[in-house]
C-alpha cells in the first residue's frame, strides 16, 4: 500500500530517472500504412516518448522508404531506442549501444534511455526473463536508463528494480494481439510491489483498455499496433490520449467502494408529497 500511495501523489508528470514528461502515453513507429500516417498519429496523440526499433531504423533507407527518424521533430520528442528483434542478451546490448549513439546524433546528449527487449521465442514472442535480467544488469552498469519489457512476473519486476532499472514494462497480452489486459491481476501485483514506474506495454487494443491500465495505478502505457492498425489511426491516437488521461484521473480520484446491495441516492428524510 505504501508504494501505491507514493505513486498516487507523485504529481501530474511522469518521472523516469529524474526526466519529467507531461504525457503518459508512449507510441511505437512500426506497422503504419505509411510515414505520413505515423507522423500524424504521433502528433495527434501528444505523446512525448517515441520508441523506434534500432534495427528497423538502420534498414529503412536501404529498402527505399523514408526514415521515420528524419520525419519527426526531435526537439519536441524524446527518443526511446528499442532492441526489438534481439534474441539474446549479447545482441540486445550491442543494439542498445547503437541506439545511444543515435540519440546523441539527434542532439539528445543526456538521453541514455533504452527499451530493452530480449525475445528468443519466435512463435509467441514472449520476453526472455533470463536474457532480459542479464542484459539489464550490464546496461544499468554502463549508465543506461533501462526500461525492460517483461512478462507480468512480479518477482522478475522486483529483481529488475533492485539492479537499478528505471521502469518495468509488463505486457497486457502477447505483443500485437490486441487481446487487452489478460494479465490484469499480475500487473496489479507488480504495481503494488515496486516503487519504479510500471508502464503497460503490448496487447492493448482500444482506449478503454488503456484507461483500465491507468485506473489500477500504471504510470503509463506504450502501444503501437492498436493505433497503427486501426481503420483511422489518427482518431484512435486521439482516443488513446483521452483514455490514458481519464484513467489517470480516475486513479487519482479514488473509486467508490463496491457495495453488495443497492443504496438510495436520495435521502428518506424531509420528503414532501
Amino acid at each position: 500500500m505504501a508504494n501505491k500511495m507514493k505513486k498516487q501523489f507523485s504529481g501530474e508528470k511522469l518521472i523516469i530517472n529524474d526526466k519529467l514528461f507531461s504525457s503518459r502515453l508512449m507510441l511505437g513507429t512500426g506497422k503504419y500504412k505509411n510515414l505520413k500516417e505515423a507522423k500524424e498519429s504521433i502528433i495527434v496523440s501528444e505523446c512525448e516518448i517515441v520508441t523506434v526499433a534500432i534495427r528497423r531504423a538502420q534498414n529503412h533507407k536501404q529498402k527505399g522508404f523514408s526514415n521515420i527518424i528524419d520525419a519527426l521533430n526531435w526537439n519536441n520528442l524524446w527518443l526511446l531506442p528499442n532492441t526489438a528483434g534481439c534474441e539474446n542478451a549479447e545482441e540486445a546490448i550491442r543494439i542498445a549501444k547503437l541506439g545511444r549513439e543515435l540519440t546523441k546524433y539527434l542532439g539528445q546528449e543526456s538521453n541514455n534511455f533504452v527499451k530493452l527487449e530480449v525475445i528468443s521465442d519466435p512463435k509467441y514472442l514472449l520476453p526472455d526473463p533470463v536474457g532480459t535480467l542479464k542484459a539489464a544488469e550490464y546496461l544499468v552498469n554502463q549508465g543506461f536508463t533501462v526500461l525492460p519489457y517483461i512478462n507480468a512476473d512480479v518477482i522478475l519486476a522486483k529483481q529488475l528494480e533492485e539492479i537499478g532499472c528505471a521502469t518495468v514494462m509488463p505486457l497486457g497480452s502477447p505483443i500485437g494481439s490486441g487481446k487487452g489486459l489478460e494479465n490484469l491481476y499480475n500487473i496489479q501485483m507488480i504495481i503494488d510491489s515496486v516503487t519504479i514506474p510500471v508502464i503497460v506495454d503490448a496487447g492493448i487494443g482500444t482506449a478503454s483498455e488503456a484507461c483500465k491500465a491507468m485506473e489500477i495505478g500504471a504510470e503509463g502505457v506504450l502501444m503501437n499496433t492498436a493505433i497503427a492498425k486501426a481503420n483511422n489511426s489518427s482518431l484512435m491516437a486521439k482516443a488513446m490520449k483521452e483514455g490514458v488521461k481519464a484513467g489517470r484521473n480516475a486513479f487519482l480520484a479514488g473509486r467508490m467502494k463496491v457495495a453488495q446491495k443497492a443504496k438510495k441516492s436520495s435521502p428518506d428524510i424531509n420528503i414532501s408529497l
